[in-house]
């Protein structure tokens, strides 16, 4: 009898079909999507970059020139144009899930929330020296209330992973430990 690996069997329920990971800026997506593509022989795409490449700017300057408005229908339009190819490993922006068209997308495929929390996002985001357009404008407080408004966005997804101080391979990992829950995989 031939045994089969446990991520063969994974990539086998998905059927081709996207993971999304979606959660706040800070918790990890962009760098836990590469080793999850890689374990699954899917590909990767991170969609803030995807932004960037299209627009041919970065995602701060957009939101300065056009403000968050305008950006939130270009993320809208990428994510679309993604959600027409299959077999990738989403790392979503962390205001994705706040459009209701979004969902349309991401519920055609498997959505997988990194949580963090909120006490663990903030240090990660105070030492984190990238622009985060929406960090620039808000208070720490503020940063926390947006957390909690999110929340009931971010719970809309299949699988809610809880993480402390894995590392993103690690997370990766957990993930695929978890998704035979959803999909009816059998176990290894």
């Amino acid at each position: 009898m031939i045994h089969l690996s446990s991520e063969y069997q994974i990539k086998k329920s998905l059927g081709g079909l996207n993971l999304y990971l979606v959660g706040m800026m800070g918790s990890g997506k962009s760098s836990t999507a590469p080793f999850l593509a890689e374990k699954l022989s899917y590909g990767f795409v991170d969609l803030d970059q995807a932004i960037e490449a299209i627009c041919g700017k970065a995602i701060a300057k957009i939101f300065e020139e056009d403000g968050e408005q305008e950006f939130r229908s270009i993320e809208t339009q990428v994510l679309k144009a993604i959600g027409q190819r299959h077999s990738l490993i989403v790392a979503t922006g962390g205001g994705v899930v706040t459009r209701v068209e979004n969902w349309g997308v991401l519920h055609q495929g498997v959505v997988i929330w990194i949580d963090p929390g909120i006490t663990r996002l903030s240090c990660r985001l105070r030492n984190d020296p990238g622009e985060r357009p929406l960090l620039k404008t808000k208070t720490t407080e503020a940063f926390s209330q947006l957390c909690l408004e999110r929340e009931k966005y971010y719970s809309e997804a299949d699988l809610h992973l809880k993480v402390e101080e894995e590392t993103p391979k690690e997370v990766a990992q957990k993930i695929l430990t978890r998704l035979p829950l959803i999909l009816n995989t059998p176990p290894d």
